[in-house]
């Protein structure tokens, strides 16, 4: 189970990045922008890591406060289950 969860970690990560720098290479050519839902989807399917990279590699949503506070507290969420997962399988 180790190396499917870290996989997923891994991949999850991977394309949230590359979705945040996508979206912003779209808002700067005027093209079809990436919905912030399908942003955040990520950021909750534990790609929280890859979004805050992204967000600072990019300068993409670091002005934007309510993503920012939605991505905040979606990171919170994220962190919280992954504790309690590792609590779940480790020290229960």
């Amino acid at each position: 189970m180790g190396i499917v969860l870290l996989t997923w970690l891994v991949c999850a990560n991977l394309i949230t990045f590359c979705l945040f720098g996508w979206d912003k290479r779209r808002a700067i050519r005027g093209g079809r922008r990436v919905p912030e839902r399908t942003l955040l989807l990520w950021v909750l399917l534990l790609g929280a890591p890859g979004a805050y990279l992204g967000s600072r590699v990019f300068r993409h949503k670091t002005i934007k406060s309510s993503f920012r506070v939605k991505m905040g507290a979606l990171t919170v969420v994220e962190v919280a289950a992954v504790a309690v997962a590792l609590w779940w399988r480790f020290l229960r």
